[in-house]
């Protein structure tokens, strides 16, 4: 199994390995110190967020989006892929899907037509240490058959993908390169789309899709179909995963790379990541209830004196009370936001240390 992410710097980060959200090179509300003091190694950026906003001259300018962002850690871009499904496949969207490609109106007077060889080429001007192939999203109201064409697409532009990397790099020697495995809830198909995946040849496999079950369960099944199938010598990487006790699951499964936004959403609508412990090594991962969800602006929280955190070491558990964080989100000060986004931070930073010392052979649930 891989031990360690390899960044195109020469770098080497331990696994697992968390990346939050840094859609449009920017993680909200903070800046890449900020991130760095969190112990966060890396961040995530949007391929068609950036595409769509600064396009190819500027990244080339800046000799990639490393430098633009002033982030010396490692760096994943995914392919675009989810968002323009998500605006494409949704109930007023506006473009198509085609085995060419996604096209797309980001105004009523320009189209754009994305395909996997444009995914391939921005991602490599970004030079970014993990690349996503394009896939076509399967989604979770899918019927069997409608799953199918979504399969049978994401291998087509995989295999796409995989040529237009081939132009720049020998696999192993750039980037990290990612399929995706599509197939929804179908277990079979899941299986399908991954083991065509492993016979194009990647760096690793991503679980793609949406997790979630239609009882608003994770879809645990369809991960460890994905890593069942992967080779020993694959990356497993959790797209947009996910929660703590998601995360802990699937690191058990063979999972190393996760990404997620909710850490510094949640932390932007008052939800900070809490350990139910007085000191990190008394922190154990096999509980059913490992963490909870700290609420600043509840009542009684107003006047304590105290830090959110007794385990955590971040800028905001270290300085200020859980009286004046209430205090700053009942002003609505962008402060409040900061503060509480570098403590989820510091909270995942954590997990992954934790993850990477212990392991565990029950699921939490």
């Amino acid at each position: 199994m891989v031990k360690y992410f390899r960044s195109l710097n020469g770098k080497r980060y331990p696994l697992p390995i968390f990346f939050p959200d840094a859609t449009q090179a920017v993680v909200k509300t903070l800046d890449s110190l900020d991130i760095v003091n969190t112990q966060t190694p890396g961040v995530l950026v949007n391929t068609y967020h950036l595409y769509r906003e600064l396009g190819g001259g500027l990244i080339k300018k800046f000799g990639g989006v490393r430098k633009f962002m002033n982030f010396d850690g490692p760096i994943i871009s995914d392919s675009g892929g989810f968002q323009l499904m998500s605006l494409v496949k949704s109930k007023n969207g506006k473009g198509k899907v085609s085995d060419i490609g996604i096209s797309f109106y980001p105004s009523k007077k320009r189209k754009i037509l994305f395909t996997p060889e444009k995914s391939i080429d921005y991602q490599i001007k970004l030079k970014t240490d993990l690349i996503v192939v394009l896939d076509d999203f399967t989604p979770p109201t899918a019927s069997y058959d409608e799953a199918k064409v979504t399969v049978e697409r994401t291998i087509k532009w995989a295999k796409r993908c995989r040529e237009t990397y081939d132009k720049y790099y020998k696999l192993g020697d750039g980037p990290y390169l990612i399929g995706v495995v599509q197939g929804g809830k179908y277990g079979d198909l899941r299986k399908y789309c991954a083991v065509k995946l492993a016979e194009i040849g990647f760096d690793g496999l991503g679980y793609g899709g949406w997790p979630i079950d239609e009882n608003n369960n994770f879809d645990y099944r369809s991960a460890e179909i994905i890593a069942e199938c992967a080779p020993d010598d694959y990356l497993l990487y959790g797209l947009g995963v996910g929660k703590p006790h998601e995360i802990v699951n699937l690191h058990k499964m063979g999972y190393q790379i996760f990404d997620c936004v909710l850490p510094t959403r949640d932390a932007r609508h008052e939800r900070l990541y809490v350990y139910n412990e007085n000191s990190v090594k008394n922190i154990e991962l096999n509980d059913d209830k490992f963490y909870s969800y700290y609420v600043p602006s509840k009542q009684k929280n107003y006047l304590l004196n105290e830090p959110v955190s007794k385990v955590c070491d971040c800028l905001l558990c270290k300085n200020y009370s859980k009286a004046y964080l209430a205090h700053l989100f009942r002003i609505n000060d962008i402060s409040a936001m900061r503060l509480a986004s570098i403590h989820n931070l510091r909270f995942y930073s954590i997990l992954m240390e934790k993850l990477g010392r212990v392991a565990g052979d029950k699921y939490i649930k």
